[in-house]
């Protein structure tokens, strides 16, 4: 029975894992490797609180790992994604010595993060649903950019970084906002309850199979929509 309890943390460390790998892609220039091991990192993130659930193995450590695993999976390295992607740009732009300051913005993706995942935490009135995006959904969300953008990067520099920092920026404040975002957590296989849930994930396929990688950052657009729908 012991071991049992210690599943969900080994699963939340091999979403940890995966994140780490992420990064050194994203440094390496390997952005859709990059990308891929940030979409299993959330495959893991998911795995572990479902574990948990059915093992009834909570505990005050897998909390907190759980919360340190995602700044690292879905803050840090989408960050350097966004960071490799500028620096890049960065020698094509027409602003002389600060250049080499730019691509330095892109951390304010895992600021943010780690603002969201600490509200989260204090945070009571998110036990069934989300106040603000959640960070795996931000995360996927620019994976998915990053790497289908990437040809664009040397052909349009100025456009790539100004666009880029906006989205960055609005991504951001929209982790910490207080728009009610619904979960991804299913009690029951049944239609009514699950509407939502299910709409999001016919249309990921079809996204998926319409515009390849690029349908992930369709789907996280459309799940904000939703969202502000079922508000």
């Amino acid at each position: 029975m012991q071991l049992t309890k210690h599943i969900p943390n080994t699963i939340t460390c091999l979403s940890l894992f995966s994140g780490c790998i992420s990064i050194v892609m994203a440094l390496q220039g390997n952005l859709l490797w990059a990308a891929g091991w940030i979409i299993i990192a959330a495959v893991f993130d998911f795995m572990d609180g479902f574990a948990a659930r059915i093992l009834k193995a909570y505990s005050a450590i897998g909390k907190e790992l759980d919360s340190l695993s995602d700044m690292v999976s879905f803050g840090v390295a989408p960050g350097v994604i966004l960071y490799y992607l500028l620096a890049q740009a960065a020698p094509l732009l027409p602003l002389g010595g600060l250049n080499m300051l730019v691509p330095y913005l892109a951390f304010i993706i895992p600021v943010f993060s780690g603002l969201r995942l600490a509200k989260f935490n204090v945070d009571e009135r998110q036990t069934s649903s989300f106040l603000g995006l959640p960070v795996p959904a931000h995360a996927l969300f620019w994976a998915s950019i990053g790497y289908s953008v990437q040809p664009l990067v040397g052909q349009y520099p100025g456009l790539f970084t100004g666009g880029s920092l906006v989205i960055a920026l609005l991504t951001s404040l929209l982790l910490v906002s207080e728009i009610p975002m619904f979960s991804f957590k299913i009690k029951s296989l049944a239609w009514k309850g699950n509407e939502l849930r299910y709409i999001l994930a016919v249309c990921a396929v079809l996204f998926v199979l319409i515009w390849g990688f690029l349908g992930l950052a369709g789907t996280i657009v459309l799940y904000i929509v939703l969202s502000l729908i079922k508000r």
